[in-house]
Formats: structure tokens, sequence, C-alpha cells
């Protein structure tokens, strides 16, 4: 991997306001890590790192950063990683990981194909990626920027396997070397594809049947609480009854006892 000259500025400006001012000068702030030294704070210039990540192949750069006025005149490193604006893009801060010339790094390498199946153009199937990316292992120097696989030679059932591959001179491929990369999968007809259309757009019944149970639930708890609540009501009004006859006919007898007297009289 060929690097990249880059400057870079020590930052000095913190915090969300110092951030602003920042980005209103035209930069952006960066960090720059390393197994030997202290995360330094840095600040980059946006149509630099811009420049540098329209430009690169991967998104694995290795730059010759040259910070102003620091004693090492220039300090290898890999960019780690960049954030960009969800809505514009625009770059918002960048992660440095310094390393050394001598010593091997790890990285995640985009794989790329080259070629076309025979699967594919004869037998109408379809390439399919299972991986991506793959861990790779080498000197900065040695990293590449890619994997390029020829999967020419594929039929519809085949595979290209993680042990299969061939590395860059210098690069170690790290992994399961029985995991697929590169696979052919046989077409799917149009009897398979209404099928799958149809499950996928197939309702599914069991929220109906629960919501069914949830409201004789509710039903039964509705009816269970409108009889306890009567059965007092009913209660109240048997007791007032009972009590109203008992004094009307307390009242008669009283009334009759009180005639027979005076005749007796």
């Amino acid at each position: 991997m060929k690097s990249v000259a880059l400057t870079a500025y020590p930052r000095t400006l913190a915090r969300r306001t110092g951030v602003k001012k920042l980005r209103a000068a035209g930069r952006v702030p960066a960090v720059i890590y390393g197994r030997l030294n202290q995360p330094q704070n840095l600040e980059l210039n946006v149509k630099d790192i811009e420049n540098l990540i329209h430009h690169s192949v991967s998104e694995n750069v290795l730059v010759d950063l040259s910070v102003n006025g620091d004693p090492k005149p220039k300090r290898l490193a890999l960019v780690q990683e960049v954030q960009h604006h969800v809505l514009s893009g625009e770059v918002l801060h960048v992660d440095l990981h310094e390393v050394a010339e001598d010593e091997k790094v790890t990285i995640m390498v985009p794989v790329e194909t080259t070629g076309e199946a025979a699967g594919v153009k004869t037998g109408g199937g379809v390439l399919e990626h299972v991986l991506f990316k793959i861990k790779a292992r080498a000197l900065p120097k040695d990293l590449p920027e890619v994997i390029t696989v020829d999967v020419s030679h594929l039929e519809i059932g085949q595979s290209i396997h993680l042990g299969e591959i061939r590395p860059p001179a210098g690069v170690e491929i790290l992994g399961d070397k029985k995991v697929s990369v590169l696979s052919v999968a046989a077409p799917i007809t149009e009897a398979e594809e209404a099928a799958a259309l149809e499950a996928a757009g197939t309702p599914l019944a069991e929220p109906e049947v629960l919501k069914e149970k949830k409201d004789e639930e509710a039903a039964g708890e509705g009816a269970d609480k409108g009889a306890e609540k009567g059965a007092p009501k009913a209660a109240d009004k048997g007791a007032a009854k009972a009590a109203d006859k008992g004094a009307d006919k307390g009242a008669d007898k009283a009334a009759d006892k009180g005639e027979k007297k005076a005749e007796k009289k």
C-alpha cells in the first residue's frame, strides 16, 4: 500500500465551541493513537482529507503524517475511521492509528471479483458474496487496498473458501480456512419466487386469535365485576324490602291489639 502525504496541526481548541470555530475555519478535528505514544489531538484541512478519501481505492489509507511543530519529520499512520454527517456527508472527525514500518498490522480488506462465473454465464446462477471483507496481516507498506479473486471457473453450487484465496506477497489472510467467501447459487424459479412473495405477504393469524382471547377475557372480567357489583345492591334492596314489610306487619299487629283492648273496656 502506497503512503500518501498528509499535513496536520496540533489542536488547541476543544469542546463544542472550539470545534465549531475549527470547522468554520475549514478544518476538522482529528486524533492520532499509537501503541508507543499517548493520543494527540490534531486538526486537518477539510479539503486535504476529502481529496484523500475521494482518490483512495478503499477505506484503508496509509499516510505519511507531518505534524506542524512536531520534532518527528513524518509519522506513518493508517486512517482508522472517518465520521461523516448523516445528512450532508461532510467530514466531522478523523481517527488515525500510528504504526511502525517494521511491525505487522491487521486490517479488514475488501474483496473484489474479476471475471464472470461460468455458472452465472451459462446456467443463470447468482454470484453471492458471503464475505465482503476478510482479515489480513502484513507490514504497513505490504498491506493491500483490496484483494481480487477470480471467479470465472465457478459453476452452480461451487464456492471459493478463505483458504483458497492467494494473497499478495507478504500478506497473511487470517480466519477459518473453510469459510466460504464467494459462491454461485442456483437460479430461483418463478414458482419459488411467487411462493416466497406469497409467504411474505400472508398475514399471520396468531395476533387475531390472541386479540379474541383478550377480548373474551376482558368480557368475562366485566361480567364478574358486574355480578360482584350487582350482588351487594340486590342484597341491600332485599334487606330494605324485608325491613319495610317487617315494620308494616309490626304496626298492623300493634294497632289490632290496641283496638281489642279498647273493646274489652
